[in-house]
């Protein structure tokens, strides 16, 4: 029978694996790259500003992305916890995204605004100032490195050539944005700017 020729066969097994494979993959992935709801922005949400893109680039350096996803889902208890489930649309300016998977931590999708700035510098610095119980360690070094304009300005225009919609007055504004201020505040910024996205304005009924 075909199926045993198959199964005796580990090389053409291994073959049309790959084959099924490719084939579901791309079915399930071609479709979504031309959706305008994975492509497009959603309302309110832009490109990074500079603080915030270096705060991002220190996140992922420090690999925080390990213990705190950044993606609600929609199931129930997680809306009812941390807020609105994500959309595709507030991730098109992420490169590369940061849904993670692992919650050792709270998701912090939602984050921005829950809490002071101060408070999350406490937090950075010695978790355990401000949750007795908290495993994170702590990142007292941020303090000690401040972010270069140079190369948060060089990140916006590598972003810029592929596609995401910063102007030369960005790039201009990158100095003031972010000199003298630490890895710490830039973390900071890139935290408390993790909102949900505004909401669509309600559309008028024509409707006779």
């Amino acid at each position: 029978m075909k199926h045993e020729t198959i199964e005796k066969n580990v090389g053409l097994m291994a073959i049309l694996i790959v084959i099924v494979i490719a084939v579901g993959g791309l079915v399930e992935i071609i479709p979504l790259m031309f959706q305008a709801q994975t492509v497009q922005a959603a309302p309110g949400v832009k490109p990074y500003p500079p603080l915030q893109l270096a705060g991002r680039d220190i996140f992922i350096r420090e690999g925080c992305v390990g213990c705190h996803s950044q993606m609600v889902r929609t199931l129930a208890s997680e809306v009812q916890r941390y807020g609105p489930y994500s959309v595709a649309g507030e991730s098109v300016y992420d490169r590369p995204f940061l849904w993670g998977s692992k919650r050792t931590g709270p998701d912090l999708a939602r984050v921005g605004g829950r809490y002071s700035d101060d408070w999350h510098r406490v937090h950075l610095i010695n978790p355990r100032n401000v949750v007795p119980e908290s495993n994170m360690p702590g990142y007292p070094w941020l303090t000690e490195s401040l972010v270069d304009p140079a190369v948060v300005e060089k990140k916006m225009r590598t972003l810029a050539w592929m596609g995401h919609p910063y102007t030369e007055a960005d790039f201009a504004s990158v100095k003031d944005a972010v000199v003298g201020k630490t890895e710490l505040d830039a973390v900071i910024a890139f935290l408390q700017g993790r909102v949900a996205p505004a909401a669509e304005p309600a559309k008028e009924d024509k409707s006779p």
